[in-house]
């Protein structure tokens, strides 16, 4: 199972740094979300596309959307930018829209194998949310650790 450690960082260089170390992003230096199997790329545009209604391929457009920031010879972890209109949704998004977005999301091809149904799916979303809000907060950017 791919790992996906979402995390805010306050730029691209620091984002890229957490490369140094084994394991991922450290949660004591960054505001770290685990979420194993959650791809930054085809799962992120597409909870993006559902929750500011635009399409998938809009919103896998947008700037910074699965952008690869680390080296793409690089064996083993890569760090991914995640756009701003994702961190900005889920930031400002209700409990009532979070709701209504989980549903969809558990049935998204990528997650369903996992067999996640939409009460796990609303609380990824929720603790998303929290992160997204922190780094909005903070004027920090969101981004992936992705890692086999």
């Amino acid at each position: 199972m791919v790992m996906c450690d979402y995390f805010s960082a306050a730029s691209e260089e620091d984002a890229v740094g957490v490369l140094d170390e084994p394991g991922g992003p450290d949660g004591s230096v960054f505001d770290v979300l685990s979420l194993k199997g959650i791809d930054s790329v085809v799962v992120m545009a597409r909870l993006e596309a559902l929750l500011t209604d635009r399409t998938y391929d809009e919103a896998g457009a947008r700037p910074r959307a699965g952008q690869l920031l680390s080296d793409p010879e690089a064996e083993g972890a890569f760090v991914i930018s995640v756009s701003d209109t994702l961190r900005d949704a889920p930031a400002s998004a209700s409990a009532d829209q979070l709701g209504a977005v989980a549903g969809p999301c558990a049935d998204f091809e990528e997650l369903s194998a996992y067999g996640l149904p939409p009460t796990e799916a609303l609380e990824v979303l929720q603790l998303l949310s929290g992160l997204a809000g922190r780094a909005v907060a903070e004027n920090r950017r969101l981004y992936c650790w992705w890692a086999l």
